[in-house]
């Protein structure tokens, strides 16, 4: 990136804040096992509902209370953090092969390779993705990988838009038609001359879609068809808790205002470095 860029990019408090919250998140998912002062799984009926330590009845023991079986929720928050943040990348990754092999070959080639492409995106475009990942976790059942390739197969149609959009903006310019001239291959010209330059594109879309994933995984542990019990993801804490908002609302609060400042940071990053890149998403 530009150091003209890169110093815009400073001084846009979007970008610093969203970068210190997904730093933040990553740095917490990463050394999660280390930085937990409880074993996130272990049950404790004798503690259970016990509020946070800054309110009364607390426990100097549980910085965040327990839940209603007695776990840690200090603990359980942060591994929380490590599976939104693994589903949300894994998601941008599956996505993204997807999406921008799609997008790529169907501007770079035109033709009939783009109208399959093109038909394939109006297709995706028809589908409700939240309906279809309901049904296929309610057929399949709940587990981790089932929610990560659900994911991945429904939210790679921004990646193609925005892949075959650019690509056939820069098909024809000089440093591609250079490429040609100099007797560079098909793959050569894709991967070397295409993809670098379409790039910074795309990662403005994979911010914005590991948002996405991040709320759809919530959502579907929420319903009880999405990371399966006893881990912890924060949708699953919020279904948890439902039944005692009105007794201990703090039980989903926590997990409800860390899913939003996650969700928040990730679109503040995405938002800065579109505006900085001009990237208009809609075309």
């Amino acid at each position: 990136m530009p150091a003209g860029r890169g110093a815009k990019l400073l001084r846009n408090p979007g970008f610093v804040i969203g970068a210190l919250i997904v730093g933040l998140a990553t740095v917490i998912a990463v050394i999660a096992p280390w930085i937990v002062p409880y074993d996130p799984f272990a049950i404790d009926l004798q503690r259970r509902l016990v509020p946070p330590s800054f309110m009364e009845g607390g426990s100097s023991l549980n910085f965040l209370g327990t839940d209603q079986l007695g776990r840690d929720y200090f603990s359980r928050l942060i591994y929380g953090t490590r599976i939104s943040m693994v589903i949300g990348v894994l998601t941008v990754i599956t996505s993204g092969i997807i999406g921008i092999t799609m997008g790529v070959l169907g501007g770079f080639y035109g033709g009939k390779i783009d109208d399959f492409v093109v038909f394939c995106i109006t297709t995706r475009l028809s589908i409700p993705a939240v309906l279809v990942a309901l049904a296929v976790a309610a057929l399949r059942g709940s587990s981790f990988m089932l929610v990560v390739l659900v994911l991945g197969f429904l939210l790679w149609d921004r990646f193609a838009v925005v892949a075959r959009s650019t690509t056939m903006q820069i098909r024809n310019l000089d440093y591609v038609s250079a490429a040609w001239c100099a007797g560079a291959s098909q793959w050569w010209v894709l991967t070397r001359e295409v993809l670098p330059n379409i790039a910074t594109h795309l990662a403005v879309v994979a911010t914005l879609e590991m948002a996405l994933a991040i709320l759809l995984e919530a959502a579907l542990s929420f319903l009880g068809l999405g990371v399966p019990p006893p881990l912890p993801s924060w949708g699953l804490m919020i279904s948890e808790a439902k039944e005692y908002m009105f007794f201990e609302p703090w039980v989903i609060m926590i997990p409800g205002a860390a899913l939003f400042v996650l969700v928040l940071g990730v679109n503040f990053l995405g938002d800065a470095l579109r505006d900085m890149m001009g990237t208009d998403l809609s075309r």
